[in-house]
């Protein structure tokens, strides 16, 4: 019996529950979440989590950049003279609209988790291998911040490719951003959406002809 097998041995129901949460969850639109947000005991779980994924070669190749409180004004500001900037070529009408919409997606969770793929293009390991690991690492935020009640949803847009937002928050050349995860607490639950149809998505290989 693997440990795995031994914890639930140990509390069959948990088992149950663990695949109850995870059919459930749901990603909650930023623009709906609010206070509160995990305190400093939750978000340390949480992040713990988050680091609990499959990493070929033990390379750790993501770190974490956490927004909260005021410094959520602070970035908010910074990148919507950033995307101004940089989308200076636009129609100014719709430029002052998304410079808008950019700048308040900062503002609506009380916390979030931008998550850094610093894969290691030198490493035995491919770096596409690195980056899907990162990706990891975002799908266990939005799981561990469910499980603990709270709302998530992991974006990327336009700020997650800017060099400016990369230079905002300090990302070393080769670095990307895997994603921002904003965390709070849902205004209201979130409706489910059309899944996919496994049996359309899902072939048996026999090795015959």
């Amino acid at each position: 019996m693997n440990q795995s097998q031994a914890a639930l041995a140990a509390a069959p129901g948990d088992g149950e529950a663990m695949l109850r949460l995870l059919e459930t969850r749901r990603s909650v639109g930023m623009t709906m979440l609010s206070e509160p947000g995990p305190d400093a005991a939750a978000l340390a779980r949480i992040l713990t989590i988050a680091a609990r994924v499959p990493d070929h070669g033990v390379l750790e190749p993501w770190r974490f950049i956490v927004l909260a409180g005021e410094a959520r004004k602070r970035a908010s500001e910074h990148v919507s003279r950033l995307y101004a900037t940089e989308n200076a070529a636009m129609d100014s009408e719709k430029r002052e609209k998304f410079t808008g919409i950019i700048g308040r997606s900062l503002t609506y969770a009380p916390l979030i988790v931008l998550v850094v793929s610093k894969s290691d293009p030198e490493a035995r390991v491919p770096v596409w291998e690195q980056d899907l690991s990162a990706g990891a690492v975002c799908m266990n935020l939005l799981t561990a911040a469910h499980a603990l009640g709270f709302g998530a949803n992991w974006l990327t847009g336009w700020a997650a490719y800017s060099p400016g937002v990369h230079a905002l928050f300090g990302l070393s050349s080769g670095e990307k951003l895997a994603g921002l995860v904003h965390i709070g607490t849902a205004k209201e639950a979130p409706t489910e959406r059309r899944r996919p149809d496994i049996e359309a998505i899902t072939s048996v290989w026999t090795g015959t002809d």
